[in-house]
């Protein structure tokens, strides 16, 4: 267990974000982060709506069809971005399958946002695989964003149970065209959702192949009992075991 810290910047930021109706990931989905990240002027942006043309057993936000783009979307969040005086902040958002560009335009446009109200804030963004089309990706990576990231999630066995509307390969895929294009990398792994620790390991290597340079490894929570079961609680000792593993494959 760790204690809760709610210094001066959490409690500024937090009346800020009050004060002005703006809306933020780590509210809206009780990110137990939140007294960290914004105690570090940090926080996460959901862009695109809040339906998702996908579906992946693991994630709290809605399926079904989305409503028009905002296309005034990304300056309202570079906006928000300026009036919580942000250091950092994370882009993510919905697939839009439903959209010509599959939202390229938008993730990019965001991208462009921030970094001209906010020179000095960095920004990582968080992106769909875009069916690994090339003139989608071209758009996002143009929008040059400090870390590209792209989560993979799981292993190569549960993977199409777990993420049907997408493939392992693909996002793999993803990842080597970001970093050809000369950008950061970062992918996320969830344990707990039915893979096994030798199964970590091949994943963490196939990431590591496919040009991947930051990782994280998380807990699966379970949303709510209509999402995947929780397989296992997952102990800190083979956290440390992965984060070995990792280091040993090359990651920094």
């Amino acid at each position: 267990k760790t204690r809760v810290r709610m210094g001066p910047e959490f409690t500024e930021l937090k009346g800020l974000v009050k004060r002005e109706g703006l809306h933020t990931v780590c509210e809206e989905a009780g990110c137990p982060n939140i007294y960290e990240c914004w105690e570090d002027r940090e926080a996460t942006f959901l862009i695109g709506g809040d339906q998702c043309t996908r579906r992946c057993d693991f994630c709290q936000i809605d399926t079904g069809k989305p409503a028009a783009l905002d296309r005034t979307e990304p300056r309202k969040v570079a906006e928000s971005v300026q009036a919580m005086g942000l250091r950092y902040s994370t882009i993510t958002g919905v697939a839009r399958d439903d959209l010509a560009d599959g939202g390229a335009w938008l993730y990019a446009e965001t991208v462009r946002q921030i970094h001209a109200l906010n020179p000095g804030t960095g920004v990582e963004l968080l992106i769909p695989d875009f069916n690994a089309e090339p003139d989608q990706l071209a758009e996002v990576f143009g929008s040059r964003p400090e870390v590209l990231a792209h989560n993979v999630e799981t292993v190569p066995r549960i993977f199409k149970r777990i993420r049907p509307g997408f493939r392992y390969a693909r996002s793999l895929e993803v990842i080597t065209q970001a970093r050809a294009a000369g950008l950061v990398t970062k992918s996320n792994l969830i344990l707990g959702m039915g893979e096994t620790p030798d199964e970590v390991g091949v994943a963490l290597q196939d990431l590591f192949d496919a040009g991947c340079e930051i990782i994280t490894i998380t807990q699966y929570l379970r949303p709510s009992p209509r999402h995947h079961p929780v397989d296992r609680w997952v102990k800190p000792e083979e956290f440390v075991e992965h984060a070995k593993t990792a280091e040993a494959i090359g990651f920094p």
